[in-house]
């Protein structure tokens, strides 16, 4: 295994975020709500976060959790909020992902926000497990140069439960040099033998580094040294 595996850990506070950069975490995913899949964060903490931050700070862009298809003032609203945070903020990318009504990636919308962001990096988040055919997914989502990863647990509610999934899909996006990132469902009992069965050079971690892997409890730095160290394996 290469040492080089990255650990994305969520963050919605100052404190959590603090705690994942001192605890060894290579990546903040930054978000308002989690108990809803996470939310746009308000600007004054992604101003506060990115500023203190020695590690990246993607900023989550989600105005609510019913959907991820979007009225034209939703869309709107996302715009803005892109617009501020390029603008007035130290975000090392933007978290999105829009869908139409027929459950494929809403690509007029995706191009709208994409040309908000103003050439800030884009992962796409999990609403790409909504979508049918994920392969074709993944090759249109590659001709977008900005974005540049895409967030997944292989369409299923954990990414255990996808392993052949997270195979093909990473063996594609390497040919396509798009950057998978599998969350979901990952413990830390689970890491080291799901990285080493799948490739994958970046997972995401939620629940699973917080204190009694609780999400409503802080990050917990001994859990995400844990992580780490199940990483860097051989």
């Amino acid at each position: 295994m290469s040492d080089d595996i990255l650990l994305e850990v969520i963050a919605t506070t100052p404190e959590d975020a603090r705690i994942a950069a001192a605890a060894g975490a290579n990546r903040i995913e930054l978000i308002a709500s989690q108990q809803e899949g996470g939310l746009t964060p308000p600007l004054d903490l992604i101003q506060q976060i990115t500023a203190e931050s020695p590690i990246p700070v993607n900023v989550m862009i989600r105005p609510h959790s019913r959907s991820f298809y979007y009225t034209p003032e939703e869309l709107g609203q996302m715009v803005h909020d892109i617009r501020q945070i390029a603008a007035h903020t130290q975000a090392s990318a933007l978290v999105l992902g829009v869908l139409n009504a027929s459950g494929q990636i809403d690509e007029p919308a995706l191009q709208q926000l994409l040309a908000a962001a103003d050439g800030l990096p884009v992962t796409f988040h999990r609403a790409f497990d909504e979508i049918a055919d994920q392969e074709q997914a993944l090759y249109t989502l590659s001709r977008y140069p900005s974005i540049t990863r895409i967030l997944t647990s292989g369409g299923q509610a954990s990414v255990l439960d996808a392993k052949d999934t997270i195979i093909r899909l990473n063996r594609i996006a390497q040919q396509q040099q798009i950057g998978l990132i599998a969350g979901a469902g990952l413990t830390l009992e689970s890491l080291d033998e799901f990285v080493r069965g799948t490739g994958v050079q970046e997972v995401h971690l939620g629940s699973a580094v917080r204190q009694d892997s609780n999400i409503h409890l802080p990050l917990d730095a001994k859990r995400i040294r844990q992580a780490k160290a199940a990483l860097l394996v051989r």
